[in-house]
């Protein structure tokens, strides 16, 4: 599992956003959005490199936990 840090994300659509972006990385798996902290884990073994870039090309730089 990896827990990922995305400070920008405040709403609903943002999530929506993470998620989709998330989803679409090979090996993702399930995505676990928690807004009120903005961390988001992703259970599956997909790189967090990938995880990270993903997130980044849709707006949403992160870092990991």
């Amino acid at each position: 599992m990896t827990t990922l840090s995305v400070p920008d994300m405040s709403c609903n659509h943002c999530k929506a956003t993470v998620e989709a972006a998330l989803a679409a990385v090979p090996e993702a798996g399930a995505v676990t959005v928690d807004l009120a902290a903005r961390k988001v884990e992703v259970a599956g073994p997909a790189p967090a490199a990938a995880l990270l870039r993903a997130l980044d090309t849709a707006g949403y730089p992160a870092t990991v936990d």
